[in-house]
């Protein structure tokens, strides 16, 4: 598998993140969005797309060596019409995913292995608790011990399974926030899952460490990413 890869920071000359569509079939790229409003984008992260012709997307940041951005969730018109910050601050925030019904939001941070459920009362709208954290959501679950949460995906039956590293590989919770399982992978820097194929019954994880995606089947059905 050759050696192990390692994040290694932000790169010399980096100016900011942005969405951008791309047109596989064409090879052409557009750029939809570099900032919402007055804040500018930092590290677009995770996607995942609503049935009301709009999107939630994640921004982690980026970092120095002394320096980290503070970010937080954003919510998006598909058409390039509007992009707003709905959830601000988290930390790190990387998974995103909704509920089959679609009204929850689902929201990973990275370093501190936290899952977040937000309730969904509008298009691109959540109820926001006031606490020490600020504005925040549901907690739903953390995982003990080393370990930092990635991206996710949901369930077709609602459970939420976040590629989790360090505690190398896919942490299944419900809803309610009990652990369903750990399905182990061989690599510590486990990023990824989607579900494919028939019946969406095929997991496609991304193994950062060792630079591979792997799939393996999974024993119930995903959920599909568009609504």
């Amino acid at each position: 598998m050759g050696g192990m890869r390692l994040p290694h920071g932000t790169p010399e000359g980096y100016r900011s993140g942005s969405i951008q569509r791309v047109d596989i079939a064409a090879g052409t790229v557009e750029q939809l969005y570099a900032s919402a409003g007055e804040v500018p984008l930092k590290g677009p992260n995770d996607i995942v797309f609503d049935s009301h012709g709009g999107f939630w997307f994640t921004d982690n940041g980026k970092g120095t060596t002394r320096q980290r951005s503070v970010t937080g969730v954003f919510y998006a018109k598909m058409d390039g019409s509007s992009c707003r910050e709905v959830i601000f601050p988290l930390d790190n925030p990387n998974g995103v995913g909704l509920s089959p019904d679609g009204r929850t939001l689902y929201v990973s941070e990275t370093p501190p292995a936290r899952l977040w459920a937000f309730d969904i009362v509008a298009p691109g709208e959540v109820a926001l608790t006031p606490g020490l954290r600020g504005m925040s959501g549901r907690f739903v679950h953390a995982t003990a011990g080393v370990a930092a949460y990635d991206s996710l995906a949901v369930e077709a039956g609602g459970n939420i399974c976040v590629a989790t590293i360090g505690h190398a590989g896919i942490t299944v919770v419900t809803p309610d926030g009990e652990l369903v399982e750990h399905v182990p992978t061989d690599d510590p820097f486990t990023t990824n899952i989607a579900f494919g194929g028939p019946e969406l019954r095929m997991a496609y994880v991304t193994l950062g460490g060792t630079g591979r995606l792997v799939r393996r089947p999974w024993p119930r059905p995903g959920l599909a990413l568009v609504a």
